[in-house]
Order: structure tokens, then sequence, then C-alpha cells
């Protein structure tokens, strides 16, 4: 969902996103309520049928002219079969217009030196199989793809040529639609979709990109102290996806060049902070269980003491709250009751309704999710970060929309205390009055501010958030 949230800058809701948990489930319950009023229930056509309504449910909902459906994973996956088998049924209905794109991965050997067509023709044989047949292949690849390759794609996939559309590695994944514009997919999409095409304006795109590239008279490193970075003996960036778009989206607005550092929490519990000797920001993203946190806690207070910008989001700002109560108000042993459930200073404790859940062990879905309004307080460092940005009145209330997903809050029997220690809790929930940010004054600390909700989430291209635009800029100050 994210991905496309970003590229489209507009957001995406539950509705966007089928999972077969969620089909099997509404399936089952109907039954169970007799709502198929007896009849046998079987994957087919019920399961399929529930796909399909979906897919259209979304549409209608967005009033979209065009929906586009992501069938995720790789053809011929037994887990996907029924979502395959879906398209295929909403194809044979003639009111319907469906277009199937194939993204295909197209390998260039290094010992062979050119690219290799037989693993996308192969998954072509495997979607016939299932009686799809694509009508466009998109080929992923490290290299443009030639003539002859294009040629072989529409022989043995009987694609029409000028439907195989190249997609090459990048130096910005942002430059995608460009690339794939410059063949006119779009254009060959509406066709067969038999729906007028619309002169397309690409410029505020390209001025994007070109922002990206162009000479950056700044340089900073931003450390992020995380503990799911690593998948095996290799380091993934996707682990905080979001953050790392934040990043950049705020950093190419700034005109900054960016270096992130990728900082083991586990390492600094070992007392070795030279991690984090000579960066710019320091940012403690998402996170859960006790893993890490003391690691974490050790790069809050060396952000904290030697007045780097730091930037807490979800756990970071919980941490944050910790961290402060240890070492500011000299409250011993003060924790999260995640990782200690006997500690005597719960400052972060969880949030109201979520121990009953807890104790029937529903812990799919139930913590505090999605957009929930957050009232600013006047003449707080959040505020004036706001200020200017979409849906945010100066004038009257200063209320924002932000996304969550957590479980613990801050204790709201502690506030006085912070409040007396010098902590700014600039932001509280419009519904249940829980602090949803944290800061220090700018006369005590250049940025240091915790959100307990995300606005990496709602970091557009085009719309960076707020938030990180100031915190790129104190960064870059700071320096």
């Amino acid at each position: 969902m994210g991905t496309y949230e970003k590229f489209l800058c507009k957001n995406m809701y539950r509705y966007n996103f089928i999972t077969m948990g969620q089909i099997y489930k509404t399936v089952i319950d109907r039954e169970r309520n007799f709502e198929y009023e007896g009849e046998d229930v079987e994957a087919i056509p019920h399961v399929t049928d529930e796909i399909i309504k979906r897919m259209k449910e979304a549409g209608e909902k967005e009033k979209a002219d065009v929906v586009v459906v992501e069938l995720g994973g790789t053809a011929g996956e037994y887990q996907n079969i029924l979502y395959y088998e879906a398209s295929r049924i909403l194809s044979l209905d003639r009111k319907n217009c469906v277009v199937h794109v194939h993204v295909s991965y197209l390998p260039v050997p290094l010992h062979l030196g050119e690219p290799k067509t037989k693993p996308t023709q192969l998954s072509v044989r495997t979607l016939n199989s299932m009686g799809i047949q694509p009508d466009f292949i998109v080929a992923r690849s490290e290299k443009p793809m030639d003539e002859r390759r294009r040629k072989r794609f529409a022989l043995f996939c009987n694609v029409d040529s000028e439907h195989v559309i190249d997609s090459i590695d990048l130096e910005n994944p942002y430059e995608t639609p460009l690339y794939l514009e410059k063949q006119k997919i779009s254009e060959k999409i509406l066709e067969l979709l038999e729906v007028p095409a619309r002169k397309l304006d690409m410029r505020p795109w390209e001025h994007m990109i070109a922002k990206s590239k162009a000479k950056k008279e700044h340089q900073i490193t931003i450390a992020i102290v995380g503990k799911y970075f690593a998948t095996g003996e290799y380091q993934l960036r996707d682990s905080y996806a979001a953050l790392m778009d934040a990043i950049d989206h705020a950093s190419w607005e700034r005109g900054v060049g960016t270096t992130v550092r990728w900082v083991q929490a586990e390492r600094l519990e070992k007392g070795n902070l030279t991690d984090l000797e000579g960066v710019d920001g320091i940012i403690v993203p998402i996170g859960w269980g006790p893993r890490g946190v003391e690691g974490k806690i050790a790069a809050i207070t060396y952000a904290r003491v030697n007045k780097i910008p730091y930037l807490g989001l979800c756990y970071g700002m919980q941490l944050a709250v910790v961290e402060y109560a240890r070492h500011v108000l000299g409250l011993k042993g003060a924790h999260t009751l995640e990782c200690d459930s006997d500690t005597a200073h719960p400052v972060i404790h969880m949030v109201s309704g979520q121990q009953e859940l807890l104790k029937r062990r529903a812990y799919g879905g139930t913590m505090r999710l999605g957009r929930w309004e957050c009232r600013v307080k006047r003449g707080s460092m959040a505020d004036e970060s706001y200020v200017g940005y979409h849906g945010y009145d100066d004038e009257k209330e200063k209320i924002v929309g932000e996304r969550h997903r957590h479980r613990y809050e801050f204790n709201d029997s502690y506030a006085k205390q912070f409040e007396e220690a010098g902590m700014v809790l600039a932001g509280r929930s419009v519904v249940e009055n829980l602090v949803e940010i944290i800061e220090l004054p700018k006369s005590v600390h250049p940025f240091f501010m915790g959100t307990q909700y995300h606005p990496e989430y709602r970091s557009r291209p085009l719309r960076p958030h707020p938030i990180f635009l100031s915190y790129i800029a104190a960064c870059t100050k700071a320096k």
C-alpha cells in the first residue's frame, strides 16, 4: 500500500488491501450465518466471488474509472491461485474490461552478457495454464531491452511487440514513471480499456526528480538506530522503507545530500558508541519488545547530551520518555511496561482497552491503528513545523491527522513531573487526550522531538512531511 500511496500522492484505506485471511473469514462467517442458504460453500465460486466483489467495491468507493489490482507474488505460487482464478473469472464477464499486465524479470547472466527471455516464457506458460493471457509484459532488468528480445517476447508469449515494456534499474526508483511514460504505457493500457486518454502533466514529477539529482550544497549523515536491518548475512533498507523514503523526500526538497548510517541497537548496548560519532542527526524508529532497547536508550542519551538533532518515531518517542525519566527526572528503573512489567515507574503503559484484548490473546488488528487527530500546542516546535501544511489551520485549532500503530502510550500520571523537568508535551489526541508529541525547547536543544504517530507514513515525493522537513533543516543547521 505504501508504495502506491507515495507514487499516487494519495491515501489508501482498508478496502485497498485484500488478504486471503480476510476473504476466508468473511466466507466462513457468511456460511455460519446461513447467508448462502444452505448451499455447499466451495473455493470456487464463493471465495473467488468475494475477491471480485472487493475489487469492485474498492473502485466504487473511490468513484474510479480504472481499478489497478496487484496480484502479488510469483505466477504459479499456490498461495495466490485463487486470486488468479478470480482474475480469470472477472475477465469472462463482458461487462468488465480487464487488461492483464505481467511484470517479469529479464535476467542478464554475467557469464553470458545477454538478456535471457526463457524465465518469462515459462511464467507466461504458467499463466496460460490458469486461463490468463497477458496483454502486456513489463520486463524488469538491469539493462535496456533490445529489439531481438522484444520480438522473442512477442513470438513466444503471444503479446503485441508494442505491448512489451522495458523497465530497467534506475538511479532513483521515482524515475520509473517517467521511463515508462516515454514508452506510452498508460496510453496503450487506456486504449485497450477503451477509456479516453488524458494529457499527462508530468512536470511536477520531473521537477522533483531534477531536485533529487541536483548538486547538493550541504551533506549530512543521519544514524538510524534500529534492530530490523539484518536478514541473514544481508542488510535490508526495506526494513524501514517508509522512513528511508521520508528522509529522501525532505532531503531533496531542502536541497541536502543525506547519507544514512544504519546502527544496530544491540551493538550500542555493549557500550560501544563509536557508531554514533560524527553523525549530524539520530533517529530511533518503530520497534517492538525488549531486544536492543537499552542500546536505543543509550543513543537517545547521546543525542540529548551532545545536542545532536533527535527524532523518535513511535517506540522512539516512548524510549525518549524512558530516557528522560531515568536521567533527568531521576526515576531509577523507569521503563515501559512492554519491556518490564515490574518497573516501579511505568512511564509508558498500555493504551486503555488493550489490556482486555491481550487477556483474550486478541493480537491481530487490535492495536491503535489508522488515522487519529492530534491537537498541537501553539508555539511548539511541532506547531512551527506544521504551519503551511495542507489541512493545518494556524488561525483556529491546531489539529493534524496522523497514522498510528501502537499498543502502549505515555503514562499521564507522570505528565506534571515531565513538564516541571522541562519536557514539552506538544500534542495530544483529540479523542482520548493521549500524549502524541514530546519535545525539548529550542533553548535547551536544537531539535529533540518524539511522535507517537508515524509521520513517515504520510510523506510523499511531491509533498514531504513537515516534521521531516524541519528535522533535515535542523540537522543541516547543527552541522
